[in-house]
């Protein structure tokens, strides 16, 4: 397989074949985002494609396949197709194809557009949130709406593929955090995904982010400040029926819900944790990471 660059891939796509359709992403100036600074955005060959799919063909079974980078669902359809085509007729064993898509790009595709990719295996597509208060989305340069994000996400539940979002712990810092979390979880009752995951900011030298962390504009909520965000988020939430996880590498407390029905416990785990205020029960500042 012929990657370009580091590749990123979601922690439950761990085990999935990595098929680098495009590299870099579209967007790609999230002021708190490192990831794809080392390449320019672009849309492979469907030669360049096809060859890592021929190569990949020689595994007995493959199982999942992730399309990489940053964002797939960015290609037009008339040249996305053929590769879900090619990896549908070439590849033994596929059970679901998933890739990251950001709003923009979700918008773009017609209703019957993704009802096709479902068809051809699309069962996943992951969708960076971050958060739900406008403000924050300006500031950190997330390029969409409150509403758009809203609109793609139940665009993609509407079209029968599963949903993943994630938000960003502590990206309002201390100034904003209670906002912060309080429209976050506005934002994740109004999307109604089927898995949610919350992720700690993590400031990066080279990020704009970083910069205003150097200047003093932006201060990070401690940890269990990040741990009362998620508190507020499941607390003020209201889902239909949503997997909700904070075990990333770059969280301090791994939490794991089955909402709405592990609400209560989980409240009362979190309260007790945050209550207690032992750093001992935390992940280690060093063992932390994207």
């Amino acid at each position: 397989m012929k990657y370009e660059g580091s590749i990123y891939r979601p922690p439950s796509e761990a085990y999935s074949l990595l098929i680098q359709v495009s590299t870099g992403c579209s967007h790609n100036r999230c002021t708190f985002c490192p990831c794809f600074k080392d390449k320019k955005f672009r849309i492979k060959s469907y030669g360049e494609i096809e060859e890592d799919i021929v190569e990949a063909s020689r595994y007995s079974s493959v199982g999942k396949v992730f399309l990489c980078d940053g964002d797939a669902l960015i290609i037009p359809q008339k040249k996305l197709v053929p590769i879900f085509e090619a990896i549908n007729s070439r590849l033994r064993g596929v059970e679901r194809i998933g890739l990251y898509g950001n709003a923009k790009s979700i918008l773009r595709k017609t209703s019957n557009e993704l009802k096709k990719l479902k068809s051809l295996g699309l069962q996943i597509v992951y969708l960076g949130v971050e958060t739900g208060n406008e403000e924050i989305l300006r500031d950190i340069r997330k390029g969409v709406t409150y509403a758009q994000l809203v609109e793609a996400g139940r665009k993609i539940k509407d079209a029968g593929i599963q949903l993943s979002v994630t938000v960003l712990l502590g990206i309002g810092g201390v100034e904003k955090s209670t906002e912060h979390a309080v429209d976050t979880a506005r934002i994740l009752t109004d999307i109604d995904p089927d898995y949610a995951s919350a992720l700690t900011v993590m400031i990066v030298p080279g990020t704009p982010l970083y910069e205003d962390y150097l200047q003093g504009r932006f201060v990070l909520p401690d940890e269990f400040g990040c741990l009362k965000e998620i508190e507020l988020m499941i607390d003020q939430s209201s889902f239909t029926k949503c997997f909700f996880a904070s075990n990333h590498a770059s969280n301090y407390y791994p939490v794991k819900a089955n909402l709405p029905e592990d609400r209560e416990k989980t409240l009362r785990l979190l309260a007790d944790v945050i209550q207690r205020g032992q750093r001992s029960m935390l992940r280690s500042e060093h063992l932390r990471a994207l």
